[in-house]
């Protein structure tokens, strides 16, 4: 049972990934066919589309009435973002990560915004008031960038708009496969949790979190390897701002619920100072050097130690 839980669990896992990989990849030429500006296409579509994975097990966890499986892998997914993906592209990249300015000018309603599900989540307890709450700041926030930022000026150019049918069937396909993978994958997940006595929460914040912050990091390595470091940036803090507010609002409209604070005090507050750092190091030269990204690598391992004793021990 233990064996056959965890192998269904990483196959589905894996096809949950490959899917949400398919359905950016698809996304993304849908918008250049309409000649999206770049900006857009990473801030909004492909981190909306990055955000899928752990959004659909997030709202399915909600819908089964698990949704404290489903707030794990969304907290636990930004600090892999933050700190485990940043890292590693500023690592692979040839000089770090390089920052514009557009982008840090709202480093404060940045960190204002992961620290706002963490203060309204601090008793253990969700209200649909609170949804509501981190909805609105969700979309207030990508309101007030995309208003100000001249980057959503700048449009794809000479895009084959011949493929647009394939691309939305395979676009739908992808987002259907990626459903019920979602599905699988929380089922043999709690499934493997229990087969095995550990919290079914502890697995989606350590191996779920960091399986759903795949499409990201595959997006952002590319984006930085082509030079494109705002597309890198656009994708990682937009998918972190969604997570944060947006779907922890909507599993929290589909079910109010309680669950275990030891959530918002290790993972919440490990979530906000790996944004902390991750603002500094940006703010620091308007870069994210390869000597950061050791830092932030090292902050990701001890917070993934801190988790697993914190859970042995509740």
């Amino acid at each position: 049972m233990i064996i056959s839980n965890l192998l269904f669990f990483i196959i589905s896992l894996f096809v949950l990934i490959k899917s949400a990989d398919y359905a950016t990849v698809y996304s993304s030429k849908l918008a250049k066919m309409f000649h999206i500006s770049e900006f857009i296409v990473s801030f909004f579509l492909v981190a909306i589309i990055s955000a899928f994975p752990e959004g659909t097990i997030a709202i399915i966890s909600a819908i089964k009435g698990v949704p404290e499986f489903g707030l794990g892998t969304l907290i636990g997914s930004n600090v892999a973002d933050l700190a485990l993906v940043f890292g590693i592209v500023a690592l692979v990249s040839a000089k770090g990560i390089s920052v514009k300015s557009q982008i840090i000018k709202k480093d404060f309603l940045f960190l204002v915004l992961l620290l706002f599900p963490i203060l309204l989540g601090f008793d253990g307890y969700f209200s649909r008031i609170d949804g509501i709450l981190l909805v609105l700041s969700g979309f207030f926030f990508f309101f007030t960038l995309s208003f100000e930022s001249k980057m959503f000026r700048k449009k794809f150019n000479n895009i084959d708009g011949r493929h647009l049918f394939k691309n939305l069937i395979l676009l739908i396909f992808s987002m259907a496969v990626l459903l019920v993978s979602a599905n699988y994958t929380i089922q043999f997940g709690i499934g493997f949790a229990n087969s095995i006595n550990i919290p079914a929460i502890l697995v989606g914040l350590t191996m779920v979190s960091i399986g759903t912050c795949l499409p990201e990091l595959l997006f952002s390595i590319r984006a930085v390897k082509n030079n494109r470091d705002e597309l890198a940036l656009g994708d990682v803090l937009g998918t972190v701002i969604i997570d944060a507010t947006i779907l922890v609002g909507i599993i929290t409209l589909i079910k109010p619920f309680s669950f275990n604070p030891i959530i918002i005090y290790v993972t919440g507050f490990s979530m906000f100072i790996a944004g902390i750092l991750t603002i500094f190091f940006i703010a620091t030269g308007k870069i994210i050097t390869r000597k950061e990204g050791v830092y932030l690598l090292l902050f990701y391992f001890l917070y993934l130690i801190v988790e697993i004793v914190v859970n042995k021990l509740i």
